[in-house]
């Protein structure tokens, strides 16, 4: 008989959850069927194949179906080896994770400013991502912890160098902007404070499209770079204590490292796909899903559809409303939905 199943399962901090895919014979026909949900929870189904199709046709849509799940993380059940299935070589768990900024306030920057334990960097707008050269290869990583592609003159500028090495930043186009370094010449520097892995950082002879952001140090230069940054409308910025070491994940609250943005962004769950190029937002309240308004999709990109994750900016947020003046910026491969929470919302205060 031509079937096949598989059940793959995501494990990451409280993610624990499965996915089960089938193609079936039915009817003198194939169909396609899958089940999700948290591992031992009552799993919600669906289908591919509306009605039967053709063998070769499903298969198509049974391997499509497992790449998509394999490529954000999903790894088969030990338990099932006779199981036959592809997976992207070029999406990966590698078991490196980046580390994540809590944000802060324009009313509470004045303190970063002014003591000199803590340094100041701008905060590109790019896609995060980690390069790890050893010996004999060099790989891309996602802020999932997944190996990706990367660009070409990222990857022959990061081979020009002699050492080994995992540095951090953020890609925008063919430049990587890098602003940490995690491993250098076979030694674990994230136990090691932020600033001695910045300038062993700055040691390092990167070419052509890798460069090392530039720290603000005492209080004049913060507020110059402050100043600069905010009058080129650029992302926002970053205050990283000096005595800092490297966390995966995110603290609880502020931390060692924290964010500023000029303008608020978030990351939203595409609810629905409407009519003349837009979509709806929600957000998860308590894994609820909580619809945040509409957003408008230019005409240059591509509808993204139901389920997917999108960045967008705006101005503000309405309690128990609507996102204002939301804007699509682009979107998140990176993300899942328990990144879409509404906590990161920023809320207009009406009592003003």
């Amino acid at each position: 008989m031509n079937t096949e199943n598989i059940t793959l399962y995501y494990r990451q901090e409280r993610s624990d959850k499965v996915y089960k895919v089938s193609l079936e014979e039915k009817e003198g026909g194939f169909i396609v069927t899958f089940a999700y949900g948290r591992r031992g929870s009552t799993l919600k189904t669906g289908t591919k194949t509306q009605n039967p199709v053709v063998y070769d046709k499903a298969k198509k849509i049974y391997d499509k179906l497992v790449l998509s799940k394999a490529q954000k993380g999903y790894v088969p059940s030990k338990e099932e080896d006779n199981t036959t299935y592809t997976v992207d070589t070029e999406q990966r768990k590698t078991g490196i994770h980046c580390q994540l900024l809590n944000p802060i306030k324009e009313d509470e920057i004045a303190p970063y400013i002014y003591d000199n334990n803590w340094w100041l960097q701008e905060k590109k707008d790019g896609k995060r991502m980690l390069i790890q050269k050893t010996e004999t290869a060099i790989i891309a990583i996602n802020r999932k912890g997944l190996s990706v592609g990367m660009p070409k003159s990222i990857e022959t500028s990061a081979a020009l160098t002699e050492h080994t090495f995992i540095i951090d930043g953020e890609a925008i186009g063919e430049e990587l902007y890098v602003f940490d370094l995690l491993y250098y010449n076979g030694k674990d520097l994230k136990t090691e404070t932020y600033q001695n892995r910045y300038e062993l950082l700055l040691s390092i002879n990167f070419t052509n499209n890798i460069k090392v952001l530039k720290s603000a140090k005492s209080a004049i230069k913060k507020q110059k770079l402050f100043d600069q940054l905010k009058s080129e409308n650029t992302e926002g910025l970053v205050f990283k204590k000096i005595d800092s070491l490297y966390k995966a994940g995110r603290p609880n609250s502020k931390g060692d490292q924290v964010k500023f943005k000029f303008y608020d962004t978030a990351s939203v769950i595409v609810s629905k796909v409407n009519d003349k190029r837009s979509v709806g937002l929600s957000v998860l309240d308590n894994e609820k899903e909580i619809f945040v308004g509409n957003v408008t999709i230019p005409s240059n990109k591509k509808i993204p559809k139901k389920d997917t994750i999108i960045e967008v900016r705006y101005l503000y947020a309405y309690k128990a409303g609507s996102l204002y003046q939301p804007t699509f910026i682009s979107v998140r491969t990176d993300m899942d939905k328990q990144d879409c929470k509404i906590e990161q919302l920023k809320y207009k205060n009406i009592y003003k």
